[in-house]
């Protein structure tokens, strides 16, 4: 691997068939877990927004994720990953370019993305993409169990 651009990179859909290979991915490029970081919260995911789960690849392997989720109302964005390995080489810019020609294709018009606060490699990587912290908003949460 080296330090250019990653050349052959290329950006898909994830599928039902790509689970395990994304869980474990997510397991070893991605911080933080969250409730439905799971094969069951992503079969829900591909179910209900077949075209949110965005990968990644580079000779035949998984290098990067992002869930450009939208409901008809907000363009979400969610676990925004990269292999250490393939970071700083274009591969998070590819993912989000993806993810904001598809929100504007079905009339989206602002993506929201939600960063661990201790985050600050993921905070400087939506920072170079042109996203900005708004900080009048938070985050309130309830497990629904």
């Amino acid at each position: 691997m080296g330090s250019g651009p990653v050349e052959d990179l290329r950006i898909r859909t994830g599928t039902s068939k790509d689970t395990e290979a994304v869980l474990a991915f997510w397991r070893q490029a991605a911080r933080g877990v969250g409730i439905s970081d799971d094969a069951e919260g992503l079969a829900r995911l591909i179910a209900r927004d077949p075209g949110a789960l965005l990968l990644a690849e580079s000779e035949g392997r998984l290098v990067g994720s992002v869930i450009a989720g939208w409901d008809g109302w907000r363009c979400s964005l969610y676990r925004l990953a990269v292999l250490p390995s393939h970071r700083r080489r274009g591969v998070s810019r590819a993912l989000l370019s993806a993810a904001e020609e598809r929100f504007l294709a079905v009339g989206g018009r602002r993506g929201d993305a939600m960063v661990l606060v201790d985050n600050e490699t993921a905070q400087r990587a939506w920072a170079a993409a042109g996203y900005h912290r708004e900080d009048h908003w938070r985050r309130w949460v309830k497990p629904l169990a």
